[in-house]
């Protein structure tokens, strides 16, 4: 594996509520990506007070080769989980809640009731609280999608990860081109929710590339942009390619302002949800 430069060092951080955050989600018995993706940002999330939720169980259907995720044979579905999600955030008196999923693959909605059954949980908990879904592509399926927007959530987010030519090796049971297409269908059913995306550096895109896949963005009319460097979990994981500096990164945050996005957070330990309430805040309706 490659050596890591030094602004790639993490700080070892303690205290604050990290300790409260893990007691309290092993106690309602939940998931976070944090954990389960080994989140470099975890740490530092945890000591805030908050947390990405990870409904519909720890193991995946799909076996991307970037991804700390488990994959395999999921869980049933546990219909208590979304009361236990709106308990947590309401204790730890978030402002923005952020719900993700495993994929599964092996439902017939692909999990989107649960989605919305975990949207509205949180809103008869806690009304004023803003809630963004990180959401797969639920294989193209329309209805689905129709499920989760009718939950009525503030902000729909929906990854590319990388450049179409990087998806067989990457995302094998994913499609550039359909994702793509979920984030259109976002804003048309939806004009009034803000829409997300985010993309990984050092899987051997090109900065062409890169900045293609940010006008395919603008040409949905996603609002919000996430780009940060991928890190290797393990060796069985997909090699990084490259890592690339901070100065990168910043002319592809400034490029992304330039195309039109409401907001652009790139940085090396940018993930999905970094941040996710800072970027709600400064943002204008769509």
């Amino acid at each position: 594996m490659k050596r890591k430069p030094e602004w790639l060092r993490i700080p070892i951080r303690s205290g604050g509520g990290i300790n409260e955050v893990k007691t309290l989600l092993k106690t309602l018995h939940l998931h976070t990506v944090c954990e389960a993706a080994n989140c470099p940002n975890r740490m530092e999330c945890f000591s805030k007070r908050t947390a990405t939720f990870m409904i519909l169980g720890s193991v995946c259907t799909r076996d991307c080769r970037f991804c700390n995720v488990i994959h395999g044979e999921p869980q049933p579905v546990d219909p208590d989980e979304p009361r236990r999600l709106a308990e947590a955030a309401a204790q730890l008196e978030l402002k923005h809640v952020v719900i993700t999923s495993v994929t599964r693959d092996d439902l017939p909605d692909g999990g989107a009731a649960h989605f919305a059954a975990s949207i509205s949980a949180v809103r008869r908990k806690t009304p004023g609280m803003t809630i963004e879904v990180l959401i797969p592509d639920f294989q193209g399926d329309q209805d689905a999608l129709m499920l989760v927007l009718r939950a009525k959530p503030d902000i729909v987010n929906h990854n590319l990860e990388t450049i179409p030519r990087l998806y067989s090796a990457a995302r094998p049971q994913a499609d550039y081109a359909q994702s793509l297409e979920l984030l259109r269908r976002v804003k048309e059913y939806s004009p009034g929710l803000f829409t997300k995306s985010g993309l990984m550096l050092g899987l051997g895109e090109t900065p062409a590339e890169i900045t293609q896949a940010m006008d395919e963005l603008r040409g949905v009319k996603c609002d919000f942009l996430t780009i940060g460097q991928y890190l290797a979990p393990s060796r069985q994981h997909l090699p990084v390619a490259e890592y690339v500096h901070p100065d990168q990164f910043e002319y592809y945050r400034r490029a992304g302002y330039e195309k039109g996005f409401s907001f652009v957070a790139s940085a090396p330990f940018v993930r999905s949800s970094y941040q996710a309430a800072e970027m709600l805040g400064s943002a204008t309706a769509p």
